[in-house]
């Protein structure tokens, strides 16, 4: 008889593995020896009390042996005379929409504009010390894109997009931990992201893939309406039975691109706001109900979400032990965001906290058109890098002091490396942001006692959560709605958010262009 069974057990007998039979022939009120096999299937935390419990899913074999396991791992190659697809981008769109084409027999031909992640991390180096932002290779551009250099969060809501598992089980055949597998809400850490990055690129290459570094795409080659290759910035044409477009969301010169070439493009609702830091024991502290932390439990993370005036202002990447990054990718901007190390050991927690933003929000940047909402987010980051003094310096302030629109005369030390400079927020960022951000805080407060606090440091401006632009396409075959053979996909598309959901839609896309040609 096969059963699935939830185990609700301390933190400490959670940890006991070899005492899990026996919990489970407890619970299940039979012999151990009848027990033939089990296996863990989810692992979560429950900590809305104070006695926290680790909530373990098994699936569980009384009096019979489990079916053998039939699952091959998947088999990557391109066939002889392969037929080319160019894939724009080497995020994790582009790199699960190459995996996926190469399962197919087809070769693709990866095209990224930024460098491979071991020579990124010097640019890093250079943007956090010397505040030198390289427009090609920065936290969003580069092999594996912004995703690299982050969480790595791997949770998400898109479950009915496509097979999920097959996502994280790719990750751990390259690299990743297995407990991802199981975690209610899986990580890998920015640590551990770059060979887990580098192993997919030695699998694309070995299987008869292609990838090329430093290779922006500048144009498309349109032909009767469709797509037949791009030429990158040194003039080489790429030719190819279809072109995924796979560009991230932070890529504004590809929106420019498509625009200029007649091919359609929309605006969208999209997020902005702030990013706020915490000491790490203080939100320990609150989500686990005491001052210590039980070292048997994670870092704790938080997920917060109010209406303000109608409208939605929630966390978005809460980086639980992590540190706060530069992440512009041009002259004259200050933007921020989150990453963490897969142990989650920095005394701090971040977390953006974004207002939704809509087209009535946009009237003053009307004139703009379809580019309203890049307009808007330039102007917020050209405004940060002034107010941080005109370099990666970012404008910050406690949180209550912005909540009350007081200058903050000092600040909380910080993990953001380039520093911070005190500026008054409140007034920086627009009144539909600044307004409904000081409501939710408050209100965060109350969901959260002991959030809202002077200890709290917040720092601006979190732009880049989602795309102000969608490239519309086909709901069925995901290809673009006036370009035949072009399959625009991933955040930059605006169809995911996150790693991901943008990983299962680069992946159906080279499904689907299989199952064409």
């Amino acid at each position: 008889m096969r059963k699935e069974i939830e185990l609700r057990l301390s933190p400490e007998e959670a940890n006991q593995e070899a005492n899990y039979l026996k919990f489970l022939a407890r619970d299940l009120r039979v012999n151990p020896k009848d027990i033939k096999a089990h296996k863990l299937l989810r692992r979560s935390i429950d900590a809305r009390k104070r006695n926290i419990k680790v909530q373990l899913q098994f699936e569980v074999y009384i009096n019979e042996n489990p079916p053998l396991e039939t699952a091959q791992p998947i088999h990557y190659q391109a066939k002889s005379n392969a037929k080319k697809v160019i894939v724009v981008g080497a995020g994790p769109a582009g790199l699960y929409a190459a995996l996926g084409l190469l399962e197919k027999g087809f070769k693709p031909i990866v095209l990224e504009r930024g460098k491979e992640v071991s020579e990124r991390k010097i640019d890093l180096a250079q943007l956090n010390k010397n505040h030198l932002v390289n427009p090609e290779s920065n936290y969003c551009f580069g092999e594996g894109g912004a995703g690299t250099f982050s969480d790595g969060k791997l949770y998400t809501r898109s479950s009915k997009r496509g097979n999920v598992k097959q996502i994280l089980e790719v990750f751990v055949a390259h690299g990743a931990n297995p407990d991802i597998l199981i975690d209610a809400h899986p990580h890998l850490g920015t640590n551990k992201l770059p060979t887990i990055i580098r192993n997919m690129r030695e699998t694309i290459l070995s299987s008869g893939g292609e990838i090329y570094f430093e290779k922006r795409v500048i144009d498309f080659l349109i032909q009767n309406k469709k797509i037949v290759g791009v030429i990158d910035q040194n003039g080489t044409e790429y030719l190819a039975k279809a072109v995924i477009l796979a560009t991230g969301h932070s890529a504004r010169d590809i929106y420019q691109l498509l625009f200029s070439k007649g091919i359609k493009i929309e605006s969208k609702d999209f997020a902005m706001g702030v990013r706020i830091e915490h000491p790490q024991q203080l939100i320990n502290a609150i989500q686990y109900h005491h001052p210590k932390k039980n070292p048997l439990l994670p870092t704790a993370s938080y997920s917060l979400v109010c209406q303000s005036q109608d409208r939605g202002v929630f966390s978005f990447c809460m980086c639980p032990g992590g540190i706060i990054v530069p992440s512009a990718t041009g002259p004259n901007q200050v933007v921020v965001n989150g990453m963490s190390n897969a142990d989650r050991s920095s005394p701090y927690a971040n977390s953006g906290i974004v207002v939704s933003v809509k087209k009535e929000d946009l009237l003053n940047y009307k004139q703009h058109g379809v580019f309203a909402g890049l307009a808007y987010q330039e102007e917020l980051e050209r405004l940060a890098y002034l107010a941080g003094g005109q370099t990666q310096t970012a404008p910050a302030q406690r949180m209550i002091d912005f909540v009350d629109k007081k200058f903050s005369q000092s600040l909380p030390k910080t993990s953001y490396i380039p520093g911070i400079k005190s500026a008054p927020l409140h007034e920086i960022l627009p009144v539909s942001l600044s307004t409904r951000l000081q409501e939710a805080f408050q209100t965060f407060g109350k969901k959260m006692p002991g959030y809202y606090t002077q200890e709290a440091l917040i720092l601006g401006v979190e732009s880049r959560t989602s795309s102000p632009i969608r490239i519309p396409r086909d709901r069925e075959t995901m290809e673009h709605l006036e370009i035949a053979n072009l399959f625009p996909v991933g955040e930059g598309a605006g169809y995911a958010g996150g790693i991901v959901s943008s990983a299962i839609d680069g992946y159906n896309a080279s499904q689907l262009i299989a199952a064409r040609y």
